[in-house]
């Protein structure tokens, strides 16, 4: 008998070298967002996708959004799907996200999918027209509510659950049900036992009994299309960029001088001491993540307010005097009390809508 020689295995495929991704940051900033060329397919997302698309399952219900890259999370109120911002499909383009922005939103799989169940809540409020109930708006407000172009949050209320930052359900009805939802959808959230005698509570049987109701109803929004898919984007990665970091800015109180005072020194006797601003500078990057992770503020802001800090203890010329781990508590504190104060001013900024 003929010998049968094994059939070569295929090589698995190499992904797809982007001419852009060796490309220096001045150079790829020059480029049009259009012209990427990126899709889901192949990517990470994929992965975060079929394990939301597993949970909504799991819960009984029929819908499952589509997906498309875009220049940021949202999902539109015409169709069930989610944009996804298109960094998130390359990890050149989150490296860039990151020097640029500072935070990486959405860029680890759990933050992802935090984002994905809350996006899934604004899909499942569109696709079966939720706000048109009476119960629905009696619990979260209407939803034709004009969007504010700030919102200034209680930290301390219970009458909202929490989940993304900057206790984000506080700024609309719509992004009430959607982080409602979220935390329902969420596996193992034990969100009985986290939220009891909080009123938020109601909001969280509310959606528990309704998504039992409609599970086997048919949606009345069906039809898939892409708003703002990253082909129709040309706006160049430098325009995205200057448009995002204004997006981000806030206008904070300058008072600062008293309290940097009190923890740093502009007795002439210390004048050989380390300078203030330099000690800033050092601890910069610890202390902004601590200091982010405390109050739920994105980082970027965060450096702003370091930036004016740094600049006024250079022009009142002041010294780190003391114990090095004293005075960077004693910073940390402060730039703690500032950032939670900037929630409540008036003059801050509506965030990115997720």
């Amino acid at each position: 008998m003929p010998s049968r020689r094994k059939p070569r295995r295929k090589a698995p495929a190499k992904k797809r070298q982007r001419r852009w991704a060796s490309w220096p940051d001045d150079r790829l900033l020059t480029l049009r967002i259009k012209d990427l060329k990126l899709s889901l397919r192949g990517t990470w997302l994929m992965d975060c996708l079929r394990e939301l698309n597993r949970e909504l399952a799991e819960k009984g219900l029929r819908v499952r959004p589509h997906a498309w890259l875009s220049s940021e999370w949202f999902s539109p109120d015409n169709t069930p799907g989610i944009a996804i911002p298109f960094y998130l499909a390359h990890p050149r383009l989150m490296r860039l996200e990151r020097k640029m922005i500072i935070d990486v939103e959405g860029g680890t799989r759990a933050e992802c999918m935090r984002i994905l169940r809350h996006e899934a809540g604004h899909v499942m409020q569109h696709s079966y027209a939720l706000h048109r109930e009476r119960q629905w708006q009696r619990l979260f407000g209407p939803s034709s509510t004009r969007y504010p172009s700030y919102y200034r949050p209680d930290p301390a209320s219970r009458n909202f659950v929490q989940h993304l930052r900057l206790w984000y359900a506080q700024s609309h009805p719509d992004e009430d049900f959607a982080e409602t939802f979220a935390v329902w959808l969420t596996p193992r959230s034990n969100w009985r036992k986290r939220y009891e005698g909080w009123p938020a509570l109601k909001k969280l049987q509310y959606v528990d009994e309704l998504m039992a109701r409609i599970a086997d109803r048919k949606p009345v929004l069906t039809r898939r299309s892409e708003v703002e898919p990253l082909r129709s984007l040309r706006m160049t990665l430098d325009e995205h960029y200057r448009k995002k970091l204004k997006h981000y800015s806030v206008s904070t109180p300058r008072f600062y001088d008293r309290d940097l005072l009190r923890i740093f020194s502009n007795n002439p006797r210390h004048r050989h001491s380390p300078s203030a601003a330099a000690f800033i500078r050092h601890h910069r990057a610890d202390i902004r993540r601590l200091v982010s992770k405390w109050t739920g503020e994105y980082q970027l802001t965060i450096d702003t307010v370091l930036d004016e800090m740094i600049e006024r203890c250079r022009e009142m010329k002041l010294r780190a005097v003391g114990s090095e781990r004293q005075l960077r508590t004693d910073f940390t504190v402060l730039l703690t009390a500032k950032t939670v104060h900037s929630l409540y001013s008036p003059l801050r900024r509506q965030w990115i809508a997720l």
